[in-house]
């Protein structure tokens, strides 16, 4: 069992961590304003679809495993900004066939493409590394049930903001689109998202490795 009395300042940091910008809530933004407010709904489950693996690695002490060995992180930062960078570059392919906002992608892509880029999201993996475990008291427990349990309410926390987020960017793409045709905005728009995405992992990157 986890200290209750820690728990109202974890949901606090939890809440902060999550609408800091960050990777995952500015991926779904760019998908929401691109796709509507169904496809950043979708975004925000594929998110806690990969805090899911988060959470159970860290019950399994895999985030001490991360700790003890930063290069692991630098593999993951590394395939994640080549993904992005993909993305990016799939968004704007065949840009100028696009006029209107484009409808919503297949229900599997959009939440394994959330999943992929929540899985490399480097300020999930540090927090899950290096803040969580400072949450973990004797005295109350097994240290992975106490993992599990501070895990799986960081995602339904994290899942409520970016559900949120995901409708009102979505709506916002959609208000934008009904006064005028703005497909094409929204489309460079999410293209230049990911490819900055792609770039701060790249940093993120380099930075573990001169540590």
């Amino acid at each position: 069992m986890v200290d209750v009395s820690a728990l109202p300042a974890f949901v606090l940091a939890v809440t902060a961590v999550t609408l800091a910008p960050g990777p995952d809530n500015t991926y779904i933004a760019a998908v929401a304003l691109r796709h509507g407010p169904k496809a950043g709904v979708l975004s925000a489950f594929g998110m806690a679809c990969g805090m899911v693996v988060h959470v159970t690695a860290a019950a399994l002490g895999l985030a001490a495993l991360l700790r003890l060995n930063p290069e692991i992180i630098v593999v993951i930062q590394v395939g994640g900004a080549a993904y992005l960078a993909w993305l990016a570059f799939d968004a704007v392919r065949g840009l100028g066939s696009r006029t209107a906002m484009d409808g919503v992608p297949a229900t599997r892509d959009v939440l394994v493409r959330a999943t992929l880029t929540n899985l490399t999201n480097p300020k999930v993996i540090l927090f899950f590394a290096a803040f969580l475990p400072g949450f973990v008291k004797d005295g109350h427990g097994s240290p992975a049930v106490q993992m599990l349990t501070l895990g799986t309410l960081f995602l339904l926390v994290g899942l409520v903001c970016d559900v949120a987020i995901g409708v009102l960017a979505g709506r916002l793409g959609r208000a934008l689109d009904a006064h005028g045709r703005a497909g094409t905005t929204l489309t460079v728009v999410a293209a230049c998202v990911y490819a900055g995405l792609a770039v701060l992992l790249l940093v993120e990157a380099a930075r573990t490795l001169a540590e």
